[in-house]
């Protein structure tokens, strides 16, 4: 983090201020438009099907913007990303107020406006480069719950513009919006120093992008579209997905790093944020659908304007309990906020179940649903970022902003389904059963406990070094620390080698503090470059090692970040020891060593003294076996390895064969 000395000049309240109102600005390019659908379909003559494009065109474009935007952050700037987002967004805008009622324009500029889904991921990642340390937790909550706000002012909003001048009314405000954010962020917001270097993954980009498409049609579009096509789509969707995984994991500088993905705090939290948005979207869905259908659908018959202005206190509930959540943060850590925001979310719809028949019990269920994902969502950012290099934060934020995305994609596609097929009949027409929003509650209360249980099983924090452990550090110890940090956050470069001065890809790299405080980490590419983000220049403790081979650290002064620094690792572990026979040693003798599976890791003979040397496998239980060199004599023996080069001595009989276990 850069240091307090080097962050005086920087408008800390003016930077969160513009990063929010961005961060607002995406929920409303996805809400503002909602409440036009019906009257665009009779104004343009379209179908309601064909109408629904102007969702799905931002939605795609979303999906496929978001982790692409994120990783040209890391790589580019920023800043530099979130401007470009901003304009395209700002062109969108402005193609479809002047469209003069062009379906197809409408189609292109709502497309261009779904670039801005990239402004909050980009933007906490800001955040963490450019903000104190105390001030970040509170900040990302803050932008977090920019999700909310805009959510539940789009509605009624969009209405009211419509209502008094016009549906283009709402573009141009988009429009006027964008350039005033694009001002602001221009002017106010830094350009962040803290970036990765390499080749943008264009294949990569290029088969997610694809498989998002396919994937989100059929989310989206699957209840009006014929089975052949959905089918067809799911198909391509799981065979583009099957490339690209096994691509990306070769790739030397993938867009979605599968490695670090897969860690299990990354992971987890990837997966409970599928599940929170689920949950949120089934809220706002739930929440639209009982206020506006008419009573004898189980409704309160409120026009969207006034069903609009209902579900502000949620937005607003969102926006008053960011600081809480910040708070939360710091004094617990992402894991418990997280927790104590599925629950929170979960409760509200058991309440819901149970007590929800009154507009009153809708309107504070939904609002309580809102706390908690304020809660939750203010979570996930900071533990997403606290297990991935900083390095690429923005890249982790962006994937976990476009699965929050699938999440409520498809609880829009399920919620929609349920509330129009679980009907009653009721003077000859049928109607939304009342069951179908009781059970919507028990959904939202499943989802919710789910995305708990993941939650719980997120590693816990481990604890920072406490400060007494310092002040008890020798001298030589206690100066380097307080030579390390003076400066601002500094990115430093280096290669991780073998032993042959040859490149290992996907190593990981460790910087430490002298005081055991962790700093950063990075997985090496296939060139063995790295990159880490550090507080300053100074020493600090380098901490190298690769799959299957010896560890190695050393203390790195880093004076002059442009000086690529150099990391060696230890030696490759290995399976060694002695064939004898009759007590004599063996040469010439082949050794197989096979997984209990059956497949062959690696072979190879005897040396003149008996001894053998082979590349030790991945831990678990292995086969070793020999057979002399007069093919005749033979033995297998089991064995177990660990992480830790091993030993092992075999006898062979004279004659025949036996199988051991050891």
């Amino acid at each position: 983090m850069p240091t307090d000395a080097g962050r005086k000049s920087s408008p800390t309240g003016a930077v969160v201020a513009v990063l929010c109102l961005a961060g607002t600005t995406v929920s409303l390019q996805q809400t503002l438009v909602v409440a036009l659908l019906p009257s665009f379909a009779e104004l343009l003559s379209l179908s309601t099907d064909d109408v629904s494009w102007l969702i799905t065109a931002t939605l795609l474009t979303s999906a496929v913007a978001t982790p692409v935007v994120a990783r040209l952050a890391d790589m580019y700037g920023k800043r530099l990303m979130m401007i470009v987002c901003i304009v395209l967004m700002a062109a969108g805008s402005l193609i479809a107020a002047l469209s003069s009622g062009s379906f197809a324009l409408l189609i292109v500029g709502r497309a261009l406006q779904g670039f801005s889904s990239a402004l909050i991921p980009v933007g906490i990642s800001i955040m963490r480069d450019q903000l104190p340390k105390e001030k970040v937790s509170s900040a990302i909550a803050l932008m977090s719950a920019t999700l909310g706000i805009g959510g539940a002012l789009g509605l009624p909003l969009g209405g009211l513009l419509f209502s008094h001048f016009g549906w283009s009314a709402v573009f141009w405000l988009s429009v006027v919006v964008g350039i005033a954010i694009l001002v602001a962020v221009i002017r106010i917001v830094p350009e962040s120093g803290v970036r990765t270097r390499g080749r943008f993954d264009l294949v990569g980009a290029l088969l997610l992008s694809a498989a998002l498409t396919c994937l989100l049609l059929v989310i989206s579009k699957g209840a009006q579209w014929h089975g052949e096509v959905v089918i067809a789509l799911l198909v391509a969707a799981v065979a583009i997905l099957a490339v690209w995984f096994p691509y990306s994991l070769r790739a030397s500088q993938p867009l979605v790093d599968l490695r670090t993905s897969a860690r299990r705090p990354v992971l987890l939290t990837n997966l409970a944020s599928v599940l929170v948005g689920f949950a949120l979207m089934a809220n706002i869905l739930l929440t639209a659908q009982q206020l506006q259908l008419p009573p004898v659908a189980g409704g309160y018959g409120l026009d969207a304007l006034s069903a609009g202005l209902a579900m502000v206190p949620g937005g607003l509930a969102m926006v008053v309990f960011s600081p809480v959540s910040g708070r939360m943060i710091n004094r617990w850590g992402g894991r418990i906020t997280l927790l104590t925001g599925c629950a929170i979310m979960g409760a509200a719809y058991l309440g819901w179940a149970f007590f929800g028949h009154s507009m009153l019990a809708v309107v504070t269920g939904s609002t309580i649903v809102m706390v908690g994902c304020a809660i939750a969502y203010a979570a996930m950012p900071s533990l997403i970022m606290a297990n991935v290099p900083i390095t690429e934060t923005a890249s982790a934020n962006g994937l976990n902003s476009l699965l929050r995305a699938l999440g409520t994609s498809t609880a829009s596609a399920v919620i929609a389904a349920l509330l129009a097929g679980v009907t009653h009949e009721v003077d000859g027409v049928q109607v939304t059963s009342p069951l179908a929003y009781t059970i919507t509650c028990w959904i939202g209360l499943a989802v919710c406990l789910a995305a708990g249980v993941l939650v719980w099983l997120v590693p816990r924090d481990a604890a920072a070094p406490l400060e007494a452990d310092v002040e008890a550090a020798p001298a030589p110890r206690k100066a380097a620390v307080a030579q390390a940090g003076e400066s601002s956050e500094i990115v430093v470069r280096g290669r991780v080698l073998r032993p042959d001065d040859k490149p290992h890809p996907q190593a990981v790299v460790t910087a430490v503090r002298l005081t055991g405080e962790p700093l950063d980490w990075a997985r090496a590419d296939n060139a063995g470059a790295f990159s880490l983000a550090l507080p300053g220049r100074g020493r600090y403790l380098l901490i190298a090692n690769a799959d299957a081979w010896t560890p190695k650290s050393q203390v790195a002064d880093f004076q002059d970040p442009d000086t690529p620094m150099i990391v060696h690792l230890g030696g490759p572990l290995l399976l060694t020891g002695t064939v004898t026979q009759a007590g004599a040693p063996v040469q010439g003798a082949l050794l197989t060593l096979s997984a209990t599976t059956g497949e062959v890791r690696a072979t190879t003979a005897s040396g003149a003294d008996g001894s053998y040397l082979l590349r030790l496998p991945p831990p678990g239980h292995q086969i070793l076996t020999v057979l002399g060199p007069d093919l005749r004599a033979t033995r297998a023996v089991k064995i177990f390895t660990t992480t830790q080069s091993a030993i092992c001595d075999i006898e062979l009989e004279p004659s025949g064969s036996t199988a051991d276990e050891s």
